[in-house]
């Protein structure tokens, strides 16, 4: 009897020592010498050295490549409020591809309390002993407060990966995505199915790259928000419009872009069929896309189309971004990640999938039609350019920006 995907995740997570990570030393320990090196009282010596100069603090500690990796557990992939404990194990995974894709070190840190003001005092506490943090699967709009306070309060980079992430990678594909269909992105009519922190966070840096507000229509579990919507966020009444719009099937149709951030099997072949010529679909929602690959091609032959699965082509994966993206703050010595790096990041990603693909990423992915065009306009995530690239322009933009401490 065959085993199940959730058999098989059980087993890899269970087998050998439970869990993904642990903790190991890079120094010697063998002999008394080593001892009082690594311990009293050699380790007197880089204290001194901090209180003298607090930088050398990422000379002498794991501080300069160590992220925190937080969350309370509430709004954990696509399976919501579930709780710090049930959070762990993504977490552990999160820390698991820093490693993996960028060598940073990760403590995963999973709160007992859903509080604000708890939250935001408990990681400012514990921020000195960290390089960076990265806010996870905290719902909104909570989260938009937090990320904004501690973004603030903190002389580190704080980086809400189910923002930020999403949003860079978003903004990357679609724009080659828009050159492939041969359509302007200023004039583009574009839909976004989900007001999280996802979907807000994406419609802000498309705003940042210089497409149009005029073009773009929110839609939320009530339907669009416009003008007479009632009981909207302050993230959500920047991007109300006014119109007589009401339902998704309203918005979509005649749009050029859907961006779907919010739940599986929303959108029907009947709106697909009602949009513009040429348009594009970023069904994201995991596991089950707003609508499927399958649905999509059934109907249409013109659409361009991108999901959250790695078993379809175009996959939106944030590991694209993130590792990277911390990558080149920390080596930057970053106060914050800004807007600038950010855009960077975007047309680093949006770039890189442009040049001919490496011999690695073929025998990798085992696919010689690695060539840009419409299955092939996002990065794939093992693409062994992009430790090279992206923290590059990660680095540059931090240092132009004023966000660097580099000299």
């Amino acid at each position: 009897m065959s085993q199940t995907l959730h058999d098989k995740a059980l087993a890899y997570h269970q087998e050998g020592r439970p869990g993904k990570i642990n903790v190991t030393s890079h120094k010697k320990l063998d002999n008394d010498q080593d001892l009082s090196l690594a311990y009293s009282p050699g380790v007197a010596a880089p204290v001194r050295e901090i209180v003298k100069d607090p930088g050398a603090v990422n000379k002498y500690t794991i501080k300069g490549n160590l992220v925190a990796v937080i969350t309370d557990g509430s709004a954990v992939l696509g399976l919501g409020n579930v709780g710090p404990l049930a959070a762990k194990p993504v977490m552990e995974g999160k820390a698991v591809l820093f490693k993996r894709f960028a060598g940073i070190d990760v403590f995963n840190i999973e709160l007992d309390t859903q509080d604000v003001e708890e939250i935001i005092s408990t990681i400012k506490n514990i921020a000195p002993t960290f390089g960076g943090i990265n806010l996870e699967d905290i719902s909104a709009p909570r989260c938009f407060e937090i990320e904004k306070r501690l973004i603030d309060e903190l002389d580190i980079p704080v980086f809400h990966d189910d923002q930020h992430g999403t949003a860079i990678i978003v903004a990357a594909g679609l724009l080659n995505a828009l050159e492939i269909q041969e359509k302007n992105f200023k004039e583009a009519k574009i839909v976004c199915a989900g007001a999280g922190s996802a979907g807000i966070a994406t419609l802000n840096l498309l705003l940042e790259l210089g497409f149009s507000k005029d073009n773009i229509l929110l839609v939320d579990r009530n339907g669009v928000v416009s003008t007479k919507s009632e009981n909207l966020s302050k993230e959500k009444l920047a991007f109300a419009v006014d119109t007589d719009k009401k339902t998704l099937s309203d918005a979509i149709d005649g749009s050029d872009v859907f961006i779907g951030v919010a739940r599986g099997n929303l959108v029907t072949q009947e709106m697909v069929k009602s949009m513009a010529k040429r348009p594009i679909i970023f069904a994201l929602s995991n596991p089950d896309p707003e609508i499927s690959p399958v649905d999509v091609y059934a109907c249409r032959d013109d659409v361009l189309m991108a999901t959250g699965r790695s078993d379809y082509p175009n996959q939106v994966n944030n590991v694209l971004g993130f590792p990277y993206i911390f990558r080149g703050a920390l080596d930057a010595n970053s106060k914050i990640i800004n807007t600038e790096m950010k855009v960077a990041a975007v047309h680093a990603l949006k770039d890189l999938v442009k040049l001919p693909a490496p011999k690695e990423l073929i025998e990798i992915y085992k696919d010689t039609s690695l060539t840009f065009g419409k299955d092939y306009f996002i990065p794939k995530p093992f693409d062994p350019r992009l430790i090279k690239v992206v923290p590059k322009a990660i680095f540059e933009a931090a240092v132009a920006s004023g966000a660097s401490r580099q000299k």
